[in-house]
This record gives structure tokens, sequence and C-alpha cells, in this order.
């Protein structure tokens, strides 16, 4: 049991990694923009899960928000076990160390980069990019000192390919984490990055892209919630989430560029893994 801190927390894969912690006994720490949602999933958490859940409504395309959900991770304190009179208050939840780190939250461009908003491509580089380095920065530090703990980052199969901005957000989280899991090796916090395919989430419906991509092609949230948390157990460095999309991985890399590009270099507006 432990305490997790997961961002874009209220849909989609992030939702479901919330339930499968608390499954597990987790307590929760929730960061998303939306309060009201935020606060509904607290309080089903605590009634249905038996875990305690902190509510952090913040943006992270902003650098308050950002500063905000820091000053969260560093906090330090007690781990202490779980109390026998039931789950733990929002207020003891936040006086807890952050034992887990899953930069999930995510951001849907909507746009070809040439002739597109600068601000909006602005704001998903802070959101995907900005705010995985800044929250990792803020969090391991603690976490070698306590000799425990684990960076959990959402990335995309996007990140293999030449899909635009959004594939090359993607591409530096893979290479960070990596960058992460040599620098923390021998201190007993590992750094995990997963790289999923095309998955049900709400953005994939408002964009109707199901029918787009045929059924075949799509994984289910929970099973890429799945894997990823075990692959966070085994101290695993890149997991991609079932066996077709490790295929289509193994083929990505072992492709020359210029295929890559003339195949998997256009980036739709509704392209977002």
């Amino acid at each position: 049991m432990g305490t997790a801190l997961v961002t874009g927390a209220t849909s989609g894969i992030g939702l479901e990694l919330v339930w499968q912690l608390a499954a597990a006994r987790h307590d929760l720490v929730l960061v998303a923009r939306d309060h009201q949602r935020l606060a509904v999933l607290a309080e089903d958490l605590y009634q249905v899960a038996g875990v305690g859940a902190q509510v952090l409504p913040a943006d992270l395309s902003t650098a308050q928000g950002r500063q905000k959900v820091a000053q969260r991770l560093l906090r330090t304190g007690a781990t202490g076990a779980r109390s026998a009179r039931g789950p733990r208050t929002a207020q003891e939840v936040a006086r807890r160390p952050v034992d887990l780190l899953v930069n999930n939250a995510g951001f849907g461009l909507g746009q070809a980069f040439v002739g597109g908003d600068v601000d909006r491509e602005r704001r998903a580089l802070e959101v995907m990019v900005g705010a995985v380095m800044e929250l990792s920065h803020a969090a391991l530090p603690g976490m070698v000192e306590r000799g425990h703990g684990a960076v959990l980052n959402i990335a995309s199969l996007a990140s293999l390919t030449a899909m635009g901005t959004y594939a090359a957000h993607k591409a530096w989280v893979r290479t960070f984490t990596e960058g992460l899991a040599t620098e923390l090796k021998g201190t007993g916090v590992s750094a995990t990055v997963v790289c999923p395919g095309l998955t049900r989430t709400e953005f994939h419906e408002r964009a109707h892209m199901e029918d787009v991509w045929p059924s075949l092609v799509w994984t289910d949230s929970q099973e890429v919630a799945r894997q990823a948390l075990d692959a966070v157990r085994r101290g695993q460095v890149i997991c991609t989430p079932t066996l077709r999309y490790q295929a289509a991985a193994a083929l990505l890399r072992l492709s020359p560029r210029w295929l890559v590009r003339r195949v998997a270099g256009h980036a739709s507006s509704a392209t977002r893994y």
C-alpha cells in the first residue's frame, strides 16, 4: 500500500489507472482541471474502493498549475500503515509522501502545425513535456532519499512515428524515461514508460475516431492500465501493451525512416494515441 499521484485522473487511461491502483489499496492524489469531476471520483473511491483520495485541481498547461502539483510532490512525511478504522481522509492523504507518480495528462492538439495556433502548440508542449519534466524533478529526490518509489510516464506508439508535434512530445517522454531509468539504477526507484496504440477513451469518442479505424486496432484502457502497472511492479522500463502493438513497434523500429515518414508521417487533426 502506498500513495499514488495521477495526472489526467478523470478520464481514459488515467481513470482506469486510478481504479486499478485503488483496487491494490493505494491512496490517491487526483489531478485534473475539473474540480467537480475530481470530487465525485474521490467520493466514489472512498465509498466503493475504501481508499482515501486528495483532490488537486490544476491546469498543467500553466506554470501556476504545474507549481501547485510540484509542491504537493515535494511533501514528505511518514508513510504509516492504513488505519484499522477504514480509509484515510483527504487530509490524511495530503500529509503523505507520494510513492508513485503517474504522468498521464494529455492534450488533443486538433490541428496541423503549419498554419496552426502556436499558443495551442505551447500549451500542448507544457502539458505533455514540461509537466512530465517538472513533476518528475519534484518527486524523485524524495523517492531516492526514502529508497523506494516509481515514476510511470504515459507516452504512445506514436513516439516511433513522424506524426507531427504530438509524436515529437511522446518521443521526448520515451527517451526522457529511459534516461531516468539509467540515472536511478541502484536507488530503489524505477522509471517506466508505457507506449499504447489506439486505446478507447473519451477523447477518441468525442473525435469519432472509432468510426475511422476498424475495431481490431483498438485496445481497452483497462488492459493498457493493467499492463502498465505490471511493468512498474517488475521495474520494466518500456512497456508496449498488446502483442499486435509490440509487433507494430518492432516494425517501426526496423523500418527505414523514409518509409516511416511516408506511411506514418501525416498528423491528421484527429490523431492522438
